[in-house]
Order: structure tokens, then sequence, then C-alpha cells
């Protein structure tokens, strides 16, 4: 599609075709891109060099995402061996373990009263 610009030109130069020479053609010319301005106005859009920059920062945003993402995928494989090997057996009784154990006395029964 037409940049908003050259769209303008190009249907200035076929409206001024359309009504030929001898009419007064820069003030038709003056009209109509007064007309499109405005209606182009009403309009939700960019300009050409706002799109560009947008496009810039968004290039930019996307890049510092990959290496983000690399960086943590290289910390993420780093973490999990000393991770493994720190953490104890799970069948191992650890101290709470232990003294929870010798601490533990069998139920008496419940008596009748």
């Amino acid at each position: 599609m037409f940049p908003p610009k050259a769209l303008l030109d190009s249907l200035t130069q076929q409206a001024s075709r359309l009504f030929g020479e001898g009419s007064p053609r820069a003030d038709i010319e003056n009209q109509f891109k007064a007309l499109m301005q405005s209606g182009f106005s009403k309009l939700d859009l960019v300009s050409r060099e706002e799109f560009d920059t947008q496009m810039l920062v968004l290039e930019r945003t996307r890049a510092r995402l990959e290496a983000l993402e690399a960086r943590l995928a290289e910390l993420e494989g780093q973490g999990k061996e000393p991770v493994a090997a720190a953490q104890p057996a799970q069948d191992a009784p650890t101290s709470a373990k232990m003294a929870f154990q010798n601490n533990k006395t069998e139920p008496t029964p419940p008596t009748a009263e």
C-alpha cells in the first residue's frame, strides 16, 4: 500500500487529470489535499518515520529478550547440577527425624471412665 503522502499525491494527480488543464488546477489541488489530510487525520495512522522508529525499538527488544532467554537457560543449566548434589538423600534420616523418633512413645490405650 502507498504511504499517505504518496497516496495523496497520486490522488491529486488523478483528480487534476480529470478536471483538465483549463480549470484552476492549483486551487483544486490545494482543496483536494486539504480534504484528504482532514480525512487522514481522523484515522489512526502513523508516519513512516514513527513506524521505522518503532521497528528499531522492536528489533532491539527482541535481541535483548533472546539474550536474556539464553542467559536464563545457561543459569538454569548450571543450577541443576550443584542443587542435585547438595540435596540430602531421601532415605537418610536427618537430625530432626532422629530426634522425633527418639522421643516417640508408644500410644497408650484409651481408658474407660
